[in-house]
């Protein structure tokens, strides 16, 4: 995960990486993408594509790149990027 931080130019930032690896988060937070469609690709289950801001442990808010349409948020991941989650924290 620190190479990742580190390709997006955001190592020791305020922003932190963290890798789910036996997905115990993933199921915990509800966001398995089990669909059909992308596990026909993908094999097994993955995470959905999202974004949280967590303050102190407590989930503040989170989004969710998902529609009935587009599963895994390919076509259309604006739910998750930065700009949509600027708004939503600034609107806290």
């Amino acid at each position: 995960m620190s190479a990742w931080a580190e390709a997006m130019k955001i190592a020791g930032s305020n922003i932190t990486f963290l890798a789910d690896t036996r997905s115990e988060c993933t199921k915990a937070l509800g966001l398995v993408l089990d669909h059909p469609g992308p596990m026909s690709v993908l094999g097994t289950n993955r995470c959905k594509r999202f974004a949280m801001y967590v303050v102190d442990g407590v989930i503040k808010h989170l989004e969710v790149s998902a529609s009935e349409s587009d599963p895994a948020g390919d076509d259309d991941p604006s739910a998750s990027c930065i700009d949509n989650m600027l708004a939503k924290i600034a609107a806290l």
